[in-house]
């Protein structure tokens, strides 16, 4: 599925970083920003997550 969207502890799962980690690299703009999916629920498009994970390995940054 190319336009699913990830919850929070899959993403977790899938970059192996924690949430703090997560938010603050969104916050500066070196992770994907989620999407609103409701008042109090957000969640990442996978193609935006891999195209980051693909891009952290390809740079030797993993």
């Amino acid at each position: 599925m190319p336009n699913e969207i990830l919850r929070l502890p899959k993403v977790i799962a899938l970059i192996g970083m924690s949430r703090s980690w997560l938010y603050a690299e969104v916050a500066t703009g070196r992770f994907p920003t989620p999407v609103k999916l409701g008042t109090r629920a957000i969640g990442w498009r996978r193609s935006d997550v891999e195209a980051w994970l693909t891009s952290r390995s390809s740079t030797g940054d993993a």
